[in-house]
């Protein structure tokens, strides 16, 4: 145990007591990387996944692929937007769960709890199997290994987390700044390489013609359509994160408010940017991506076929503006995405955690998960967010356009009806309010609200038609399995409350008798500390069983027993079956009387020992009667311990364990 110990201070470090919380807060600066990771790094594939869609179309697709970056950039600002006046609204942490809690009712905020969280484990899923995929780029090893190389990742991000907020945060926030000074210098200098200096800067795969599926060829019409509904609804990963914030205003610093709306609107203001830009630059360098999974190809100007998938937008991209003339830049950017795809995951890791706590706390998840571990982090919720992420990358093989088709619903889901609540609260707010100034700003609050509402309700509509039959279902089967599981335990917790409410009519009286029994396996120290126990007790009756499976071992311990003056009777049980267990249950239970008052003690001696080794070695018969004596009604059961030598370093490492540290240095 103390190798364990130590092994576990290694590695997520030494525990901190509650009243360093304060320590742990967050600064804008590390708020920033910590937050708004996901949402900035889904940048990084959204554009991906856009043209992969378009390319259902063929290269008629193309013609909207900056229309609909346009469209996904307004959505957003929206939404962004939206979210300040929440984080002003409710900063306790809630988001849009207690939002719709507070003012649209019980189902619609378990929907939000639900939806979020199962959101949050395709956020790990799709940000790590996307730096992976983008890892490739650089390291072509990595083909044929993205699952082990993922399920490696979550495991490292899992260990960052456990050791803390502030900690993570800081490790996490030197790869998002270079990623973002990267992603906007790229931008900023393809840009002006083509606009200001005219010059013609053409992708890897621009020369490429792609050729639709068998069967989609003449995507015109509403098939047309369908194809751009369904690039836009993949775009609109580029909002995922943004409801982190809202979820996560307590591990801000004071005020947590006003500073989780700066770093929502210095997110807002990035993504944007970014979104516009790299689907202006695509556009420009003419990047054309396929699915070669979905049968779409390309075809090369000698008429050449062409199967195999090019690299991501960022890689050809960064590609054309620095290859020919800053080649460290190329390298820059594509490490930085990869890592920031990586750390995107960080975001759940903060969310889940903080939305699993607040849900325990209101009796909607196990209670575990609303307890703080040992770095003061909701190491429960942590870990279980982590083996389900690694169970959906294994399911899925690392596969970024199969995850991708699960995401985006259950974000849109908690936006829309975290923001029809958000109205619903500036309604009732304004009901009472007569003060002019703040009338008016919350009449501005509420249109914005409103606004968010309806456009999200329209993407939502949106997502759910185009992506429905791609594997969107799952995700709802999946919300709707969490939203039960998240009832049957609440009404556990509600049965068991009521079932164990102290109430005027609850019976207080004191036992009638007390029929105290020792088992007795052994005639030796423990044995006799139990009867000296049992006897202080002053119990109506106290007696000795003994069980007998051997009958020369029982024959020796009556004699024994006889020469010892114990002073109760002893009574040998029959086992014609060589057990101990199911004879002396039965012993008990005939002890038992008609009269619900009487109580049968049952007191059982058992080893005390130093090293897990030794546990295996001991009281495995006494655990078995225990538990089985757990579930018959009268019947107490009292372990009576008895430290053997080796304990004592056990519990000589439990009282320094304990003992208060002096003058231990500030993290």
């Amino acid at each position: 145990m103390k190798i364990l110990s130590g092994l576990k201070r290694l590695v997520v470090g030494r525990r901190l007591p509650n009243e360093r919380l304060g320590e742990t807060l967050l600064p804008k600066r590390l708020a920033l990387p910590v937050f708004a990771s996901d949402a900035l790094s889904s940048v990084a594939y959204a554009p991906d996944e856009i043209l992969i869609t378009l390319s259902l179309a063929g290269m008629a697709g193309y013609l909207f692929s900056w229309q609909i970056g346009v469209a996904v950039a307004v959505v957003v600002a929206v939404v962004v937007w939206s979210y300040r006046q929440t984080v002003h609204a409710y900063p306790s942490g809630g988001g849009d769960y207690e939002v719709a809690a507070a003012n649209l009712g019980r189902p619609a905020s378990l929907t939000v709890a639900s939806a979020l969280m199962v959101d949050y484990v395709l956020t790990v899923a799709v940000s790590v199997s996307a730096g992976v995929i983008n890892a490739k780029a650089m390291f072509g090893w990595i083909d044929g290994h993205e699952v082990v190389i993922a399920v490696g990742v979550i495991l490292v991000l899992t260990v960052m987390n456990l050791r803390g907020v502030r900690e993570s945060g800081a490790f996490f926030a030197l790869p998002t700044y270079v990623f973002m000074a990267s992603m906007l210098l790229m931008i900023g200098i393809g840009l002006f390489r083509i606009v200001v200096l005219g010059q013609e800067l053409r992708s890897e795969t621009a020369h490429l013609v792609v050729v639709a599926p068998e069967g989609a060829r003449e995507a015109v019409g509403w098939a047309l359509v369908a194809v751009i509904a369904r690039a836009f609804s993949s775009g609109c990963a580029a909002l995922t994160g943004v409801e982190a914030i809202s979820n996560g205003v307590p591990a801000f610093r004071e005020p947590k408010s006003r500073h989780a709306a700066t770093v929502l609107g210095m997110l807002g203001v990035i993504a944007v940017v970014m979104v516009l830009g790299i689907m202006a630059l695509a556009n420009l360098t003419k990047v054309h991506l396929i699915d070669e999974l979905t049968g779409a190809h390309y075809v090369d100007p000698e008429g050449g076929t062409i199967h195999a998938a090019a690299v991501t937008v960022i890689g050809q991209l960064s590609r054309v503006v620095f290859g020919d003339w800053l080649m460290p830049a190329f390298y820059v950017v594509v490490t930085a995405t990869m890592l920031i795809l990586f750390l995107a995951a960080n975001t759940a890791f903060n969310g889940f955690p903080s939305l699993a706590n607040i849900l325990a706390r209101d009796g909607f998840l196990p209670k575990q998960l609303h307890s703080r571990g040992d770095r003061l982090a909701f190491s429960n919720g942590i870990v279980s967010l982590a083996v389900t992420a690694i169970v959906l990358v294994w399911v899925f093989d690392a596969s970024v356009t199969a995850l991708i088709q699960l995401y985006v619903v259950g974000v849109f889901i908690s936006f829309t009806i975290g923001q029809t609540g958000m109205v619903r609260h500036w309604n009732r707010a304004l009901v009472g309010e007569t003060d002019r100034a703040l009338r008016r700003r919350m009449l501005r609050s509420r249109a914005v609200n409103a606004v968010g509402a309806a456009m999200t309700g329209v993407v939502l509509l949106v997502v759910l038609v185009s992506k429905f039959t791609h594997g969107a279902w799952m995700a709802l089967v999946a919300m709707a399995a969490m939203y039960t599981l998240m009832t049957l335990i609440s009404r556990h917790y509600r049965s068991v409350a009521e079932e164990v409410a102290l109430r005027e009519d609850s019976d207080r009286a004191l036992p009638s008798r007390v029929r105290a029994v020792v088992l007795v396996q052994e005639v030796n120290l423990p044995t006799a500390k139990a009867i000296n126990f049992a006897k202080a007790s002053h119990s109506n009756s106290l007696s000795a069983v003994v069980v007998a499976v051997d009958p020369d071992a029982t024959r020796q311990l009556v004699q024994e027993w006889g020469s010892e003056d114990f002073g109760i009777p002893l009574t040998v049980v029959a086992s014609p079956y060589r057990e101990i267990t199911g004879p002396f249950i039965k012993y008990v239970s005939e002890l038992r009387t008609s009269n619900p008052r009487d109580v049968v003690a049952v007191y059982i001696p058992e080893y005390v020992v130093g090293h897990w080794g030794e546990a295996i070695l001991h009281n495995q018969t006494a655990l078995f009667i225990r538990t089985r004596l757990h579930f018959m009604a009268g019947v107490m059961v009292i372990s009576v311990p008895y430290q053997l030598r080796s304990s004592t370093s056990a519990r000589e490492r439990a009282r320094r364990a304990s003992r208060p540290r002096m003058g231990s240095r500030k993290e």
